[in-house]
């Protein structure tokens, strides 16, 4: 339905980017509780249950939080960058010691602790997508490095790896120690092994969360996550590791930059590549 303005906008999105702009523009402070669900029927005449809806596109865009006993507030801080490829460079953890999760802070502003990264490390049976992707018969014993990876005292994700055990026994990545598997991390590791990474691929897909992962990321109710798939392989095609990680998906953004392909043009230069 159109307003008398022009906006063809439903009532909820319009209440719920009124709200945003003010938590944007910092009117309604960081941490600080937006209007009752009643101040907000009346401010805007319409239903509880659209107010509801607005404040659902709020929750889901990131910008609110309930808390336990009642109301709505602003989040205290925007979500992070998780970056897409770059996170990834080589650089960040071949020359240096900039692993995935200190990339995301770093190109968020944010601080970190190397030990705001925890995990445990056991070796089991080969989950069947891991046994896949690794090329194991069913059954096939493997590393998994699961790790949790906070943000101050909340936590922003799961992530956990399998590895073969040939690949990976007795390096720094079955150490449990809290915190990236030393200077570089597991990409580090793995190149020291003679295992440079050189091609990954990555699948999300949202949905709703178990109770577990409800409780583990500390997620408000309603609140989805993201499931993230990474399969990560050498050159000559040799998959080193296969991840599954679980995001909570108000805590970040994704963002990714690459260049466009064009085969067309690519097949042309080389006769070959058919």
């Amino acid at each position: 339905m159109t307003t008398p303005d022009g906006d063809s906008r439903p009532k909820a999105q319009r209440i719920a980017d009124e709200l945003g702009a003010d938590i944007e523009a910092g009117v309604i402070a960081p941490g600080e509780k937006l209007p009752t669900t009643r101040e907000l029927v009346i401010k805007h005449g319409v239903t509880r249950e659209t107010i509801r809806q607005a404040v659902m596109r709020l929750k889901n865009a990131g910008l609110v939080t309930s808390r336990q006993g009642g109301g709505v507030y602003a989040r205290t801080r925007p979500p992070l960058k998780r970056l897409g490829i770059s996170r990834y460079d080589k650089a960040k953890w071949r020359d240096d010691d900039e692993v995935a999760f200190i990339a995301d802070r770093v190109a968020s502003g944010r601080g970190y602790e190397r030990g705001e990264q925890t995990q445990t490390v056991a070796l089991v049976t080969a989950p069947e997508a891991a046994a896949e992707a690794l090329g194991l018969p069913k059954g096939a014993q493997v590393y998994a490095r699961a790790r949790l990876v906070m943000e101050g005292s909340q936590p922003t994700h799961t992530l956990t790896s399998y590895y073969r055990p040939q690949d990976v026994e007795g390096t720094r990545l079955v150490d449990p120690s809290p915190g990236p598997a030393g200077r570089g991390g597991g990409y580090r590791v793995l190149y020291e092994q003679g295992l440079e990474i050189d091609e990954m691929e990555e699948e999300i897909k949202a949905r709703m969360p178990t109770p577990s992962e409800a409780q583990q990321l500390q997620l408000p109710p309603g609140e989805p996550v993201v499931e993230l798939h990474r399969t990560t392989q050498t050159e000559t095609g040799y998959v080193v590791e296969y991840a599954i990680g679980i995001h909570a998906a108000s805590r970040f953004t994704w963002r990714y930059r690459f260049k466009i392909p064009d085969s067309a043009r690519d097949n042309e230069r080389d006769p070959h590549a058919q």
